[in-house]
């Protein structure tokens, strides 16, 4: 979407109602079918183009503002375009799919007058702000190492390889596509440059290989119908009226529910267990930091409850949480979130967190980001460093490709490697 700001007073939004500082002016979509759809449902339908007029777009509608929404693997092309023009970007998260295409946008920004902002929600949920404000407070002292346990659920992780992400070139893998929302967290807490990191990592629950694949009594494969009927994914998942691998291709948000046959034709399933599958489900990374910091990190994708649990350790005390970020699909009664700081020499403290609710969606990050994209920075916003620029957005992706390029290599790799500028 391409959005020009409107003028008017800076007071509130009404809700997650931002109409009043921006329009969105023109859609970019290879699928006219799905545009269609979406425009009949509007009383003004959006100026509407095809991918290979992206240029064309730009010198007649000429905006502000270019959001890039699509595809990983996609995001580069639009952005080193946006940035030819001097036009400010908008980039979902990961800025990129790999780091040959960091570089390319990192090049175009450095000679254009429009900068990138790459739009890292999970810095907004206030959880994680609370966190960033306690180191900031020094509560911690110097960060000396970080351990975070990352777990995906049965229903969020097996999305993935329902879809395009299931594929490296169109995603990066789930190190990249995934987990950028913690290494990008990583970053912005530690506060520091990723420096080398060293991986393990396998595909272990989906592929034509997965652990929990229904077989015969021979152990041949079933037929399709007959395994979608087995998969215990789609029995946890699936019911009547509702079929979990279709529904996770749909766009139910403000009511439409639109077609997606373009990308995924019908008569060519897709399913979790197909040969060409080829990114991991599981990682178990070291990280290390310009300053001497170090994260041990792990990531599964197919577990029983979803969110992770951290532990951030500094030379004056411990910061301690567990979250539960889907709650409502978790096989047991899931805990609020708290945070836990421990001084070196002291009484154990919980924090409680504030806010939290799920307005907007990722719990509060999405409404909080919005308001700073559209209203400007937000006073109670102030020092803490949310907004990830393009450089943020680099390291975030790089971490990612290092990870599974040191999983499949069996070697540390460096990350002044993959990025070719620095800080």
């Amino acid at each position: 979407m391409f959005m020009n700001p409107l003028s008017g007073k800076r007071s509130g939004a009404d809700g997650d109602d931002f109409s009043r500082w921006g329009e969105v002016v023109a859609i970019v979509d290879p699928d006219r079918t799905r545009v269609d759809a979406f425009n009949s449902g509007l009383a003004h339908p959006i100026a509407a183009y095809d991918p290979d007029d992206f240029d064309r777009m730009l010198e007649e509608v000429q905006p502000d503002v270019v959001a890039v929404t699509g595809p990983d693997a996609s995001h580069a092309a639009y952005i080193t375009a946006a940035l030819r023009r001097d036009v400010e970007v908008l980039s979902e998260k990961p800025m990129t799919s790999d780091t040959v295409q960091t570089n390319e946008v990192l090049q175009a920004e450095a000679s254009s007058n429009a900068s990138v902002r790459v739009m890292h929600n999970a810095r907004y949920r206030s959880p994680h702000v609370a966190i960033k404000r306690l180191i900031l407070e020094g509560r911690v002292g110097r960060i000396t190492n970080v351990e975070l346990v990352h777990n995906l659920d049965t229903y969020h992780g097996a999305s993935y390889f329902y879809r395009w992400n299931r594929r490296r070139a169109n995603s990066g893998g789930l190190s990249v596509t995934e987990a950028c929302h913690r290494f990008d967290l990583l970053n912005w807490w530690v506060n520091d440059t990723p420096e080398e990191v060293f991986a393990y990592g396998a595909l272990n629950y989906y592929g034509p290989h997965g652990a929990q694949r229904p077989r015969n009594e021979a152990g041949q494969a079933l037929s399709p119908a007959e395994e979608r009927a087995a998969c215990p994914y789609n029995r946890r998942w699936s019911a009547p009226g509702h079929d979990v691998v279709s529904s996770r291709l749909q766009a139910h948000e403000g009511g439409h529910e639109l077609s997606h046959n373009r990308d995924y034709p019908p008569d060519r399933p897709i399913y979790i267990y197909d040969e060409d599958i080829d990114i991991e489900d599981t990682y178990s990374a070291v990280i290390r930091y310009r300053g001497g910091a170090s994260v041990s990190y792990s990531m599964n994708a197919s577990s029983p409850w979803e969110g992770y649990t951290l532990a951030i350790n500094g030379t004056e005390g411990r910061i301690e949480t567990r979250s539960y970020t889907s709650p409502n699909r978790c096989a047991f009664p899931a805990e609020r979130q708290t945070i836990t700081y421990i001084p070196m020499f002291g009484q154990r403290q919980v924090h409680e967190i504030g806010g939290g609710s799920n307005q907007g969606g990722h719990g509060d990050s999405d409404l909080r980001l919005r308001q700073e994209i559209f209203m400007g920075p937000q006073p109670e916003n102030a020092g803490l460093g949310l907004p990830a620029d393009a450089m943020a957005g680099s390291y975030a992706v790089a971490v990612g490709e290092a990870v599974w390029r040191s999983a499949t290599s069996g070697r540390p790799i460096k990350i002044e490697d993959l990025i070719s500028a620095t800080r």
